[in-house]
C-alpha cells in the first residue's frame, strides 16, 4: 500500500495503537515519520523509536507511553491540520496555540520539523503539520 500521506497514516496508527493499548507500533520510515517521532519523544508523548531494517524496507517502532495503574494513554488526540489537499502555513505572528498551552503543533519549517513553541522563540513559521495533545 502506498499512501500518499505518510505523516497521515503515521498519525492514524499511533491513534489505533494508543486505543488499543500496544506497547509499540510500527510505522514505515521517511525522513518526516523519523522527525515527527523526535519531536514526540523530546516533548515526552512517546517513550522513545528504533530504526529497523526489514530487508529494503525500513520501519520505525515507536515505544507509546501510558499513566499510571489503568494505563491511560498520554496522547489524548492526534489532529492532522495540513494535508496534501490543503496546505496549512501560518508566520510567526500566527503560530496556533494548542489547548492555550497544553498541547502542540509540530511544524514543519526552513530549520527542519519543531513545536510551535520553539518555532515561535526562533522567530520563524512554516506548514502547520499536526496537532498533538
Amino acid at each position: 500500500m502506498a499512501a500518499n500521506d505518510t505523516i497521515a497514516d503515521m498519525l492514524t496508527r499511533i491513534r489505533n495503537a494508543n486505543l488499543a493499548r500496544h506497547q509499540t507500533v510500527d510505522i514505515p520510515s521517511t525522513r518526516m515519520t523519523r522527525s515527527i517521532a523526535q519531536v514526540l519523544q523530546e516533548e515526552g508523548f512517546i517513550e522513545g523509536f528504533e530504526l529497523v531494517d526489514e530487508g529494503v524496507r525500513r520501519n520505525l517502532v515507536i515505544k507509546l507511553k501510558y499513566r499510571g495503574k489503568t494505563r491511560d494513554p498520554i496522547i489524548k488526540n492526534l489532529k492532522r491540520v495540513s494535508r496534501p489537499g490543503l496546505r496549512v502555513y501560518s508566520n510567526r505572528k500566527e503560530l496556533p496555540r494548542v489547548l492555550g498551552g497544553i498541547g502542540i503543533a509540530i511544524i514543519s519549517t526552513s530549520s527542519g520539523i519543531m513545536t510551535d513553541r520553539d518555532a515561535r522563540q526562533q522567530g520563524i513559521g512554516g506548514e502547520v503539520l499536526c496537532y498533538v495533545w
